[in-house]
């Protein structure tokens, strides 16, 4: 799957994170600010992958950000991705580990 959905809200986000429970997800933290963000964000949405992709604007939804990093118990990053199984992150990468290849690598089992 190429494409993703946004995640916008605290509900949103534990609904997906139920979801989770059922098939692992992808999900990215992206700042619409960030040049390092960007680039992560074009591997995250060009990765071609089964599982379902989400992603979370941080500036625009810091509260989704925020439960995010309370729920799966990893210090907040931006950019950052998280490969999450049964409601808990079992990956994540930030920054410049963000590509297609560690994506690819992460997933390869799921």
């Amino acid at each position: 799957m190429k494409g993703y959905k946004e995640i916008t809200s605290v509900d949103e986000w534990k609904d997906v994170l139920k979801l989770s429970d059922a098939q692992k997800i992808l999900v990215l933290k992206h700042s619409t600010t960030c040049p390092i963000s960007a680039r992560a964000f074009r591997e995250f949405e060009s990765f071609d992958t089964p599982l379902e992709k989400y992603l979370v604007k941080v500036r625009e939804s810091r509260s989704v950000s925020n439960e995010m990093e309370s729920d799966l118990g990893v210090k907040h990053e931006s950019p950052q991705v998280f490969l999450v199984g049964d409601g808990k992150a079992v990956w994540n990468a930030s920054h410049h580990q963000i590509n297609r290849t560690e994506l690819a690598i992460a997933t390869k089992s799921s």
